[in-house]
């Protein structure tokens, strides 16, 4: 089985809504994206014969989900007031509703499958709150 991996940061903050703990606050991390993809076979012809796939589209794929989410505030659809989200806008700030809470856990999943859907042969995910603690999903 071969496998490649590749990273990517990005800073945001976040709250954990309906969390009963100092994380319900807001609060920032600087998010680490860890990406394992894997294949039994390396490709046999072609521009990219001899490789998984090409290091660059996974590297630039990772980077650009990163980039979506840094320096944002991520939060999940239906917890602010809509005056929250009017004066927050008002003033400029980068929101990014999500259809999830914003844990490590759901964000490794839901960066597993946006690869996969770019037909990415994702192993694993692993996102990382701190520089100790990770979350992993894999299927």
């Amino acid at each position: 089985m071969y496998q490649l991996k590749t990273e990517a940061s990005f800073d945001s903050a976040h709250f954990l809504y309906g969390y009963d703990g100092k994380c319900s606050n807001i609060h920032g991390h600087r998010w680490r994206i860890e990406v394992i993809v894997s294949q039994e076979n390396l490709q046999d012809k072609g521009q990219c014969r001899g490789m998984v796939i090409d290091f660059g589209d996974l590297k630039k794929a990772v980077r650009n989900l990163a980039d979506s989410y840094d320096h944002a505030l991520i939060y999940e659809e239906n917890t602010l007031h809509n005056e929250t989200i009017k004066a927050l806008k008002n003033e400029n700030f980068n929101l990014i509703a999500v259809p999830f809470r914003p844990t490590a856990e759901c964000f490794a999943e839901y960066f597993f499958r946006v690869l996969k859907n770019q037909n990415f042969p994702v192993k694993s995910v692993a996102v990382y709150e701190t520089p100790e603690n990770c979350a992993i999903y894999e299927e």
